[in-house]
């Protein structure tokens, strides 16, 4: 019988407290216990990215995180980038840009995408390139993301 865990932590601004076991990845919170279903799980093993989320600043590969880990954290998700009625100006970007195909990447990037941006305003190609190194995209072929970034960052 695995014990289970009382975690508390914030979502996109939110105050949350979950009973989970300790091994349960916070993409497995995000999605199972509170329904932020935009954070993707694609490999589970953290190398495509698809589950990147920002925690306390910073971007990281959700599946590897653990529910101890999250206590006291400050999470923002997808769910949390943009409004109800407008998109996120870098979601914007990525539209204007054909940077967005199938879709199951583009939360990742566009969280990638925005911890870059908070961190560093205005990226050159290769730190935009270094900061989506992490996310993997078979249907854009990068270059519409990259330029989607830089884009944004130009006009801001």
């Amino acid at each position: 019988m695995t014990k289970e865990w009382q975690v508390r932590f914030r979502v996109n601004g939110n105050s949350v407290m979950v009973s989970v076991p300790p091994m349960t990845s916070l993409a497995e919170i995000l999605r199972q216990q509170l329904g932020l279903t935009g954070t993707k799980i694609g490999c589970n093993n953290g190398e495509c990215g698809a589950c990147t989320v920002i925690m306390n600043g910073k971007a990281v590969a959700s599946c590897l995180v653990l529910a101890p880990q999250v206590a006291g954290a400050d999470i923002r998700t997808i769910e949390g980038v943009g409004g109800d009625k407008a998109l996120h100006p870098i979601q914007q970007a990525f539209l204007d840009e054909g940077a967005v195909q199938c879709g199951y990447c583009t939360p990742g990037m566009v969280m990638s995408a925005v911890a870059l941006l908070e961190e560093n305003p205005n990226p050159g190609e290769a730190e935009v390139k270094d900061a989506i190194s992490g996310n993997l995209c078979r249907c854009t072929g990068y270059q519409k993301i990259i330029r989607a970034i830089r884009h944004y960052a130009a006009g801001r």
